[in-house]
């Protein structure tokens, strides 16, 4: 069957997704904005890959010893306020960061500190964010397109920020990026007070808070799926990632560009990942796509290889298309899966481990490329990275029927059918109209 344009819209149907989705696109313009430019701008600043490194590495680091409470709270409390919570308090980080720039009383040390309250702030609000699309969607028939779209809009986000951030600092300054992503937030915030998502009931037993982290890590590790897809997203942190944080030296020192120069080639990279999102939103089915998603890995591992050789512009370009679709397959396949074969009581804590392995293993890989490209140089670094990711793609060939043959069983075990990866064709014989 043919899969119509409207159909890969299908989760917005949904009134309280439909708020939060607006809410949410809006304020990732300006999230990605800030990414880009506090790398630019730590980079201007100082001059240090090393610092460069650091200032990432704290942005991300909290998520290590945050991160397992955070999900615990996801589970027990209502996961709506934990986010309005968040957001409220990483509006006032943006706003403080943006008047010490504009002001030009910014230090590094201020950096360093509001780095490290982002990652505060981020700790606590993914298990819950991620958490919450259920609740949202209300009806689990709609959730893979949900997330399909979740990663639309954010590579969408991905694609419009860093350009407007090139931009925008070549025509001022980054203090303005940084004063439209505090802006930003007030799309959001408004968005969490309009949505209406009534009290979780509390049903699981009242026990320690450590037991039920305990809980949860068992719960996980006794399933080959999650264990190979949390481990699978710990790797590409670790290494695949790395090319974002040096991406100010190749755009500047490699490529003898700009800020308009790193701009371009981060959103040519969210159009890659965007290509990709809008593919597994007009999927039918789930048959092959694990085999996909490391063969994406491998595509995206020889991508950063050839990157690191390139003194090319055009050629650079053409190849962080093919990043960005490699590390969108890596990232929104493994939520759908996690979120679709784990039980409902244990979803924040399994989230929470999805949100460690990305945020708390990408602070260590961007402190250990800042230390490697300071020692070895910004190339060498990047293509021992991809080499790494690469290994681990042959690895995730040699393990796939197994892999397939136990995600199978989970699903089984919630005596669901097959489930449809991101298909809003076949959802359409399935829902029944929504009423909002």
């Amino acid at each position: 069957m043919k899969v119509k344009f409207k159909d890969l819209f299908q989760s917005l149907t949904a009134r309280n997704y439909r708020i939060y989705f607006t809410g949410q696109g809006i304020s990732l313009i300006g999230t990605w904005m800030q990414r880009i430019t506090m790398g630019w701008y730590v980079y201007r600043l100082t001059n240090s890959p090393f610092l460069l490194g650091l200032v990432f590495f704290l942005s991300q680091i909290p998520s290590v010893f945050i991160s397992p409470f955070a999900g615990v709270w996801a589970d027990k409390f209502h996961r709506l306020n934990i986010i309005k919570i968040t957001q409220t308090t990483a509006l006032m980080q943006a706003m403080t960061l943006a008047i010490l720039v504009l002001t030009n009383n910014a230090q590094i040390w201020h950096i360093v500190v509001l780095s490290l309250l982002s990652g505060v702030i981020e700790a606590v609000d993914a298990p819950a964010r991620q958490a919450i699309v259920m609740e949202l969607i209300e009806r689990k028939s709609l959730l893979t397109n949900a997330i399909a779209l979740n990663s639309a809009m954010f590579n969408g986000a991905r694609l419009i920020g860093p350009s407007l951030a090139g931009i925008i600092i070549s025509l001022s300054n980054e203090g303005v990026c940084f004063l439209i992503n505090g802006l930003s937030y007030i799309a959001v915030i408004i968005s969490l007070f309009l949505i209406r998502v009534p009290l979780r009931e509390q049903t699981e037993p009242v026990y320690s808070m450590f037991k039920k982290i305990k809980e949860g890590w068992r719960y996980s590790f006794s399933h080959l799926p999650i264990r190979y897809l949390v481990a699978n997203i710990a790797i590409i942190s670790m290494f695949g990632m790395s090319y974002a944080v040096l991406m100010p030296i190749f755009a500047r020192d490699i490529l003898k560009g700009t800020s308009q120069t790193m701009g371009f080639l981060m959103s040519m990279a969210g159009v890659g990942a965007l290509v990709g999102a809008f593919y597994l939103a007009s999927r039918k089915s789930i048959d092959g796509l694990s085999k996909k998603m490391v063969y994406a890995l491998a595509a995206f591992s020889i991508a950063l290889i050839i990157f690191s050789l390139s003194r090319s512009f055009t050629l650079s370009m053409g190849l962080m298309l093919i990043v960005g679709l490699g590390m969108m397959f890596q990232m929104s396949t493994s939520n759908t899966i996690l979120q679709t074969v784990v039980d409902d009581d244990m979803r924040g804590r399994v989230m929470s481990l999805h949100s460690m392995a990305f945020m708390s293993v990408t602070p260590f890989g961007s402190l250990l490329v800042g230390f490697m490209s300071k020692h070895l140089g910004a190339p060498i670094t990047l293509a021992i990275c991809a080499w790494i990711c690469l290994i681990w793609a042959l690895y995730g060939i040699t393990i796939q029927n197994r892999f397939t043959n136990d995600v199978n069983k989970m699903i089984d075990k919630h005596t669901l059918e097959p489930f449809p990866l991101f298909s809003p064709a076949n959802l359409t014989a399935q829902v029944v109209e929504i009423n909002d």
